[in-house]
């Protein structure tokens, strides 16, 4: 692949190409995305002998997941096809604790002597741990369900979808935007299926079938004679759906103070292309921020990602113990201050759940992978930091005895371990608009869009970007402006929230490529959060001159 048409494709996919092999699969045509798997009872056979096969080597506990992942990617520029990716994964991973010890090991061999030889290899592994780790595993105990399955509620089976309707809606989008001013544009469509059977010694056999999806785009407006280009990325957010996401309905549009349209639960990609092409042409021209304080009206696609970075992260449990330091380190969030019972991580409107049951969410399972009903739970409330994110070998440090149903691989061939669940703040719970919001902004910025970030190594100090600005002055629009981007530190920031709209606004963020772990995986997560003001945040103005 030429490095040009690498840089693109990457860049759509925030490093969709650079999956590992066992995540990305076997090419396949497009056809047999369609096939169907193995039947349930092949599954539990083939799940029963490595269970068997475990406490016969003296295991105390094991589970196993065979997983088959379908992944489809469709990649447009302009007026041409760039690729489409069909592949498939197909294989089985082991878990065990012997002697008090994990252990792990999987195979692409789904046969009995395939399955026998993996679980022996993970008993191994597990026993020669044992060597070296003093203290016992400690699982909190889980429900057997028995036989159950769960599918993600979906209307159109991305797989049933020729690939030619969905190359001809990226390039009508494309066309759109290059009719709107547009110089460049790349589009995508990613498509998931993880066909995903778990079955443990304590009980329980699970089948799921789970889809998502992400269309997005980038589109490119120049100014050749001052020699200057912007760029604007889709307003999409990657979806727990299915085709069905991308039929456009007038009723999930909303509009916003800027006068452009936001999606709700369905996408309009030909639409929001023409409109990016219309305002990366604006962005040529706008304004450049005075550097300040400001009121920050944020809109759920670009506050999703401060959710992700400052309240997702730090919460999950493994981060907070210094377990996990890859992606940005550790947290602040230790345990002492949870313990004191008064920590402010915000102000008293600011109420953040983790939900792995939240419909249309990428995180939305029935079980998660280790065999644990999914739900929902408190991690703020009334500002307060009430609560973390852990599995079942953390909650015993907690003093809880469930565990809160967020574990995940990323395949068949990873192990499973603590990921971040869909977390997000909850709606405020009087009638407040947007229109409302912005009347009552003296000074302020209206941001929609996620764009540039970083945080510190404890998910403390901060900066982050967004997609499109517009400044606030006596409560009304008055423009557009450019390089934004404000810092503050997550316990002033959240302490600033000051309003909150009401459920009508409410709307997911998410990403198909959360990273953690050491070796890395990504886990598919979203975040919803009605539009949201932050008074007096400081403003830094990007801009430079060369």
């Amino acid at each position: 692949m030429k490095r040009r048409n690498f840089v693109q494709l990457t860049g759509l996919g925030a490093g969709a190409l650079m999956l590992p092999v066992s995540m990305m699969g076997n090419d396949i045509a497009a056809e047999a995305l369609l096939e169907p798997g193995l039947d349930l009872l092949a599954k539990k056979e083939l799940a029963d002998v490595a269970l068997n096969t475990a406490r016969s080597l003296g295991a105390s506990y094991a589970d196993a997941r065979i997983g088959r992942y379908l992944n489809q990617y469709v990649f447009t520029r302009e007026d041409k096809v760039q690729n489409v990716v069909n592949t498939e994964s197909f294989g089985v991973g082991v878990r065990v604790i012997a002697n008090g010890t994990w252990g792990f090991a999987s195979t692409n061999d789904v046969t009995d002597a395939g399955i026998k030889k993996a679980t022996q290899q993970a008993v191994a592994i597990a026993k020669a741990n044992s060597k070296i780790q003093t203290d016992p595993v400690v699982l909190a105990p889980v429900k057997a369900h028995g036989e159950v399955s769960w599918k993600t509620p979906l209307k159109k089976d991305f797989r049933e979808v020729p690939v030619s309707e969905k190359v001809e809606l990226l390039l009508d989008a494309n066309a759109a935007a290059m009719n709107a001013g547009a110089n460049f544009v790349n589009s995508a469509l990613f498509m998931v299926n993880e066909q995903k059977y778990f079955a443990s010694t304590d009980g329980s056999y699970i089948d799921q079938d789970i889809h998502r999806i992400w269309p997005t785009f980038g589109v490119t407006a120049i100014d050749r004679e001052a020699g200057k280009f912007k760029s604007r990325q889709a307003l999409s957010a990657p979806m727990g759906m299915g085709y069905e996401y991308m039929d456009g309905l007038d009723s999930e549009k909303l509009k916003s103070p800027a006068g452009f349209n936001l999606y709700r639960n369905s996408y309009d990609i030909i639409e929001d292309a023409t409109t990016a092409a219309k305002q990366a042409k604006e962005m040529l021209t706008a304004e450049s921020v005075q550097p300040g304080k400001y009121d920050l009206v944020l809109e759920p696609n670009h506050l999703g990602l401060t959710i992700h970075e400052s309240v997702g992260h730090p919460l999950e449990l493994d981060r907070v113990l210094g377990y996990e330091a890859n992606y940005a380190g550790t947290s602040f969030a230790t345990l002492d201050k949870w313990k004191a019972g008064d920590f402010k991580y915000g102000s008293d409107i600011v109420n953040i759940v983790a939900d792995k049951t939240q419909p249309h969410s990428l995180g939305a399972v029935g079980y998660d992978d280790e065999g644990v009903k999914t739900k929902k739970w408190d991690l703020i409330r009334n500002g307060i930091l009430v609560n973390y994110e852990a599995i079942r070998d953390q909650v015993s440090i907690l003093g809880q005895d469930e565990s809160h149903g967020c574990c995940y691989a990323q395949s068949w061939n990873d192990v499973q371990f603590q990921r971040m669940p869909n977390v997000s703040l909850e709606a405020g719970k009087e009638p407040y608009s947007v229109e409302e919001m912005i009347k009552d902004v003296e000074k302020g910025i209206y941001i929609a869009g996620r764009g540039s970030y970083s945080i510190d190594q404890q998910r403390y100090n901060f900066q982050f970007g967004g997609t499109v600005f517009y400044e606030i002055k006596d409560g009304k629009i008055v423009g557009m402006l450019n390089d934004v981007a404000y810092q503050s530190n997550t316990q002033e920031f959240w302490n600033s929230c000051a309003k909150i709209c009401d459920e009508g606004d409410y709307r997911l963020f998410g990403s198909f490529f959360d990273g953690k772990g050491q070796p890395s995986q990504v886990s598919a997560v979203s975040h919803g959060s009605s539009t949201s003001r932050f008074n007096g945040v400081n403003v830094i103005n990007t801009g430079r001159s060369v």
